[in-house]
């Protein structure tokens, strides 16, 4: 049943392969980019607090678009810049974007035919009948949902809203049920951006002053359903505080040269044949059979990311690769449980069966942590962190499936076949590591004093929190802003060339884009005057001379709303993996966990304000990635911890704790330098920000590693002997 199923997942992830073309972000294909203008309206200034509400509203509405990976940042007080990669039709993004959506539900008082009142409009509704509206009864502000749903009973296409206001609505209708059947005072004109787009009577049924009881109501009217899907939208994503309207629109290339992308591709290949490399020389014919599994799990993973129309960044496809190198942890898992379990070359298939058994509770929690993390990440957060958290969900359903499902059938057909059993040395499961031997006779004790080793951790800690005191973080232009700087010149103009002349200047971290033919763009992080005319003084040699036209502060990418729920969603994420450790494990053994965590953190954070690196979108993945490595280590330990304390009931837990980080060493070490392998071809042969990325995993991965015996397995300790006084 499990080969079946292989086959049938391995099918259609190559259908999908065959079939799909994926949406490259705007570093390798460039996209649309739209410059947005807000304008005052009569009750609001548009200023740049104004300026940043309409932006944090225009990216919901590029995020119900299903763009993913766009850009987004203030360009003085009272522009918006908008890049889209991969728009399929830039006008439809336009007209949604640049709508107010301003919607009101107002009582029909009548035609026209009296003076209009203070707080009254008079309207066209959508048969051409102008009609006086009393003042505003429910605002948008009271609704809480909005779909585009087909009626079966009318075939049309009607927008369903649930309303937060019930009482408000109530009374609307109510007081409209009153009216005669028939007349203009029966219905309820619902109006957007002043223009009404459905004015219904009152059912029969509906009682004077009873009205309709409920929470939900539909917007009917001839739509189609992409109107319908479009005003939905619109009104789900909330109004505008202020009118905007498009300054400007244009086709730009991609912000990454040939050459960077290039030399990522050959670095990912390099990562990937160094892995591979290993697993063969450690696990011979099982490295093997992991290697193919490793292999399905990548095209299953990229095929659902390609299912699901998720744009491919560059940082986006380095943690791709990355994933397949972290993946090879659940077959490793399964290979060192095998070895324990292996005797005799008939016990061969046995001990892969067993192995994979006692390597399973390992498994499901170290994954179940993870998925809980990113399931937190995508429901909470916003912008790159949900597309993070999207990622890994199937990163790390795709590995399951990779270890549990194909490479347990690899694995036990191998073990199975009467050559293979004839020389079980080729399989790398019958080997009898001197170390392994000496691990599991003599047992050294490590936590006799546990108190020196969590010193040592806090020691490490402290030094690297200094460096955030003293140094601070440098903090990235998605964080800070900076300036976009446009120069035209007057013939074509080779924005690589560009790039590489202002990495050779020292600008490594300007972002180039081309726009048309003459015209490129440079954003950096802010600069004075002086620096800007140097920046000009390389695009003239690299170009020839080319004119500034253009020179704008940009605000950060990532705003204050961004942040705040990236960090709840991670303090929450966390709050969520310390309850599920607890309940799986002793909550002393969750807080440990947790606080192995926070050290982790700390000393990765840390070691950047010490090396000055840039703190930006590529770090914050990464930093996303060492806490899925922290705890994951931390869960394994702990799972054979509890594994040993049942067979060891009268051990001390010191003991047990060092018999458990030495016991699992062989996982630890292996795992360690398959991801190695792929980070050191990251920072040797990658760009800039890859290499960025490679530094935060590797100091990450260490710390990881360490922290467990350094912070975790300490904790645990004296948490147990308060419990025991």
């Amino acid at each position: 049943m499990r080969g079946l199923l292989s086959l049938a997942v391995l099918a259609a992830s190559a259908f999908l392969l065959l079939t799909s073309q994926p949406r490259l972000g705007l570093d390798l294909k460039g996209g649309t980019q739209i410059v947005l203008e807000t304008h005052d309206s009569p009750t609001m200034k548009a200023d740049a607090k104004a300026t940043d509400d309409a932006m944090e509203v225009i990216r919901r509405r590029v995020d119900a678009l299903g763009v993913a990976e766009p850009v987004l940042a203030r360009s003085g007080d009272n522009r918006i810049l908008v890049e889209l990669p991969g728009v399929q039709d830039p006008q439809e993004a336009i007209d949604i974007l640049g709508r107010t959506a301003q919607l009101s539900m107002r009582p029909v008082l009548g035609t026209p035919g009296q003076t209009v009142q203070d707080g009254q409009k008079v309207l066209t509704d959508e048969a051409g009948q102008p009609l006086l509206l009393g003042p505003i009864a429910l605002t948008g502000q009271g609704v809480k949902n909005a779909q585009a749903v087909n009626d079966s009973t009318t075939g049309r296409w009607v927008v369903s809203m649930t309303l937060q206001d019930t009482s408000a609505w109530q009374k609307l209708t109510a007081d409209a049920a009153c009216a005669p059947s028939g007349a203009p005072a029966r219905r309820v004109a619902i109006v957007v951006d002043d223009k009404i787009v459905s004015a219904p009577q009152m059912d029969q049924s509906i009682r004077c002053g009873a009205g309709i009881i409920g929470d939900t109501t539909q917007i009917t009217g001839d739509f189609t359903r992409a109107e319908a899907q479009e005003l939905a939208l619109v009104i789900r994503s909330g109004a505008l505080p202020v009118p905007v309207e498009v300054a400007e629109q244009r086709v730009v290339g991609p912000t990454l040269g040939a050459e960077a992308i290039k030399s990522s591709a050959i670095a990912a290949l390099a990562g990937l044949t160094l892995t591979a490399a290993f697993l063969l020389l450690a696990y011979r014919l099982a490295g093997l059979l992991a290697i193919l599994a490793l292999l399905g799990y990548a095209a299953v993973s990229y095929s659902v990311l390609l299912a699901l129309g998720a744009t491919l960044t560059l940082p986006g496809l380095a943690g791709f690769v990355l994933a397949i190198g972290m993946a090879i942890d659940a077959n490793i898992l399964i290979f060192e449980r095998a070895r324990e379990e292996y005797t005799t070359p008939r016990r061969l298939p046995r001990a892969a069966s067993v192995g994979f058994r006692r390597a399973l509770t390992a498994i499901t929690d170290t994954n179940i942590t993870t998925v809980i993390a990113a399931g937190l990440l995508f429901w909470l957060a916003a912008g790159p962190v949900k597309g993070f958290g999207v990622t890994l969900v199937i990163g790390v359903l795709s590995s399951l499936f990779s270890a549990l499902v194909l490479g347990q059938v690899l694995l036990e057909l191998a073990a199975r076949n009467g050559f293979v059993q004839k020389h079980p040395g080729m399989t790398g499961l019958a080997r009898f590591s001197r170390v392994r031997i000496w691990l599991t006779t003599k047992v050294p004790q490590l936590f006799r004093r546990p108190r020196r080793w969590l010193a040592a951790g806090l020691l490490l800690v402290a030094v690297c929190a200094a460096g955030v005191a003293t140094h601070g973080l440098n903090l990235g232009v998605e964080f800070t802003g900076g300036r976009m700087i446009e120069y035209t010149a007057q013939h074509p103009v080779d924005p690589g060339q560009v790039r590489a002349a202002l990495t050779e200047a020292g600008f490594d971290r300007a972002v180039v884009a081309s726009s048309g033919d003459s015209t490129v763009t440079v954003r950096t992080e802010p600069i004075d005057e002086a620096t800007a005319g140097k920046i000009k003084a390389v695009v003239d040699g690299a170009t020839g001379g080319a004119q500034q036209t253009r020179d704008d502060q940009i605000g950060p990418s990532v705003g204050a709303e961004l942040r705040t729920k990236a960090v709840l969603a991670l303090g929450l994420a966390v709050a969520a993996q310390l309850g599920y450790l607890a309940v799986r494990f002793d909550w002393r053994l969750g807080l440990a966990t947790v606080a192995s965590l926070v050290a982790d953190v700390v000393v990765v954070v840390g070691a950047f304000a010490w090396l000055g690196k840039p703190v930006d979108g590529v770090f914050l993945a990464a930093l996303l990635t060492v806490i899925g490595l922290s705890v994951n280590d931390s869960v394994v330990v702990f799972d054979r911890l509890r594994e040993l304390r049942a067979a060891r009931p009268k051990d001390g837990f010191a003991s047990v704790m060092s018999a458990a980080v030495l016991q699992t060493l062989p996982r630890t070490v292996n795992t360690c330098l398959g991801v190695l392998f792929m980070l050191l071809a990251l920072l040797v042969l990658g760009d800039g920000s890859l290499a960025d990325f490679a530094v935060a995993l590797l100091i990450g991965l260490v710390a990881g590693t360490a922290s467990t015996v350094l912070t975790a397995a300490p904790v645990a300790i004296m948490l147990d002997a308060r419990r025991g006084a």
